[in-house]
C-alpha cells in the first residue's frame, strides 16, 4: 500500500498509548491461542495409531455399563479384527488432590494401541500377575514408582471385597512409554485387570464400561459401527459406537466443557478489547481531526482519508494479535511438556491461526469503523476552524 508510511506514522503518533494498546492485544489473543490450543487438543484425535479404532459405550450414558459378554458378539461382526473392554476406575493415590487416571482392562487391551510401548519381559509378567498393573513412564516419575512397589489406590466408585473398603492393592509389574508426542498424555494412565477387578468389586459383576473395537479397514468404520448398534437395537443395554475422536471429546465434555469455557472467557476478553481499542481509535481521530483536513485540502479524497484510518486499525490489531499468536507457538509445546502430557498442547494449529487472524481483522474493521466513518465525513472548514 503506497499509504502504508503515512498509516504507520499515524499509529505511532502517541507511542506510549499505542505500546500500551498493543501490549492488551498481544495479552487477549496469548490468551485466545493457549485456550483454543487446549481446547483442539482435548478435542481432536491427532494419533493416526487411533485411526482405525472405534469406542463402544452405552447410548444412555459413559457412566451406564455394558454386558461384559458383548465383547464376543462384537467381534462376530465384519469387519472387526479385535475387541477390548474397559471399566473406569476413578483412582486417587493418598491424597484426594492426586487423582490417577486409571482402568480395568481386558487381556488385549494393550495390543489395541501400539503407539504405547512396554517391553516384552514385563508384558509376560503382567499377564500373568492376577494384582499386576502397569503404568504410564510420566506417573511413574511423578510419584517415583518403580518396577516390584506394591501400592494402594482409593477407589471413588468401587469398594473392594478383599478390603471392606475402597482400597484396591497392585503390583506394579511394567512401566510403558509412548511412542510419539501425540500419545504422550497415555504416560499418565494405569491399567490393571478387569478380572481382578471382576471378582473383588462389590457393586457387582460381568460389566465394562466401554468397548475398544478394531476395524480391519478404517473407510469402513462407519458401517462397522452401525452393524455393531444393531446388535443391540430394543434391548436395555443399546450401544453407540463411535470414533476414538468423538469418545474423547464426550468423555472430556463429561468433565468440563472445554468449549464453552473458552467461549466465555474469550468473549469477556475480547468484548473488552472491543471498548479499549475503540476507544484508542476514537481518540487518535480526535486529535489529529485537523491533520485529516489538511489531508483532505492537499488532495485526498475522503474515501481514501476514510480507508487509511480503517488500515491504522487493522494493522494495530494484526500487529498485537500476531505477536501474540507467535508468543503462543513458543510458550503452548512447553507447558504440553511440562504437564508431563496432561495437557496435550504441541503446538497451534492451522485451524487456530486461521480464527485468530479473522478476530483480528474483524475486530480491527469493527473498532477502525467509527472513527473512519468520521474521518471521511469531516469538514475541511469546520475542521481547520476548531469548530
Amino acid at each position: 500500500m503506497k499509504y502504508l508510511h503515512l498509516i504507520w506514522a499515524a499509529l505511532f503518533r502517541r507511542k506510549t498509548r499505542t505500546i500500551l494498546t498493543l501490549v492488551s492485544i498481544i495479552a487477549a489473543f496469548l490468551l485466545f491461542g493457549l485456550l483454543d490450543s487446549v481446547r483442539v487438543a482435548f478435542t481432536a484425535g491427532n494419533s493416526v495409531d487411533g485411526a482405525g479404532r472405534l469406542i463402544v459405550n452405552s447410548r444412555m450414558s459413559m457412566q451406564q455399563p455394558l454386558p461384559e459378554s458383548l465383547g464376543a458378539l462384537f467381534s462376530t461382526v465384519p469387519g472387526v479384527t479385535e475387541v477390548a473392554s474397559a471399566n473406569w476406575f476413578g483412582g486417587v493415590y493418598q491424597d484426594p488432590k492426586n487423582q490417577v487416571i486409571s482402568f480395568a482392562v481386558s487381556p488385549s487391551y494393550l495390543d489395541l494401541y501400539p503407539e504405547l510401548v512396554i517391553p516384552a519381559d514385563q508384558r509376560a509378567t503382567w499377564d500373568h500377575t492376577r494384582t499386576g498393573a502397569i503404568v504410564g513412564a510420566a506417573l511413574a516419575k511423578k510419584y517415583g514408582w518403580k518396577i516390584g512397589d506394591k501400592i494402594p489406590l482409593q477407589s471413588t466408585i468401587f469398594p473392594s471385597k478383599a478390603s471392606g473398603g475402597n482400597t484396591w492393592t497392585f503390583d506394579i509389574t511394567g512401566i510403558f512409554h509412548a511412542k510419539d508426542e501425540h500419545s504422550i498424555g497415555r504416560e499418565q494412565m494405569l491399567m490393571f485387570h478387569w478380572k481382578y477387578f471382576d471378582e473383588n468389586n462389590a457393586f457387582g459383576s460381568g460389566t465394562v464400561h466401554w468397548y475398544v473395537v478394531k476395524v480391519a479397514n478404517p473407510d469402513h468404520a462407519d458401517a462397522v459401527a452401525k452393524a455393531i448398534d444393531a446388535l443391540s437395537i430394543n434391548s436395555d443395554h443399546e450401544t453407540k459406537a463411535q470414533t476414538e475422536q468423538a469418545f474423547q471429546a464426550s468423555f472430556i465434555k463429561q468433565l468440563v466443557n472445554i468449549g464453552l469455557i473458552v467461549m466465555s472467557i474469550m468473549g469477556a476478553v475480547f468484548f473488552t478489547l472491543l471498548l479499549l481499542t475503540g476507544n484508542t481509535m476514537m481518540q487518535a481521530v480526535r486529535e489529529r481531526t485537523s491533520e485529516l483536513a489538511v489531508l483532505k485540502t492537499i488532495g485526498f479524497s475522503s474515501r481514501s482519508v476514510q480507508a487509511m484510518v480503517l488500515a491504522e486499525s487493522v494493522l494495530m490489531l494484526l500487529l498485537g494479535g500476531i505477536i501474540g499468536m507467535v508468543l503462543v507457538s513458543a510458550i503452548a509445546p512447553r507447558i504440553g511438556a511440562a504437564s508431563g502430557g496432561m495437557i496435550p498442547v504441541h503446538g497451534v494449529s492451522a485451524n487456530t491461526w486461521l480464527i485468530g487472524v479473522a478476530l483480528m481483522l474483524a475486530i480491527g474493521v469493527v473498532v477502525g469503523w467509527m472513527p473512519a466513518w468520521r474521518a471521511m465525513r469531516l469538514n475541511i472548514v469546520d475542521a481547520l476552524s476548531g469548530r
